[in-house]
């Protein structure tokens, strides 16, 4: 991992606890706007970090509400 990947993805891990802690879902955007301003290759790095990161939560969400339903015997969640 490259420097600047390793800086952009520490502060999507940051933005992203930041966002669950406030309630503010569109905070990252709010922050690529910030770095878009200094230096596009942050940005891009961040952003991609972010999607990957938001992307699992989806998935892991939907895994989880799966195997629950399984469980219960009830039907499971359909995918998008």
């Amino acid at each position: 991992m490259s420097f600047v990947t390793e800086m952009a993805d520490k502060l999507a891990q940051d933005t992203l606890k930041a966002m669950d802690e406030l309630g503010e879902d569109r905070l990252y955007m709010d922050v690529a706007k910030v770095l878009a301003a200094a230096s596009t290759t942050l940005e891009e790095a961040y952003l991609t970090s972010i999607r990957v990161r938001l992307a699992e939560r989806r998935g892991r969400a939907f895994l989880i509400d799966f195997i629950r339903a399984k469980r219960a015997g009830t039907a499971p969640p359909q995918s998008e």
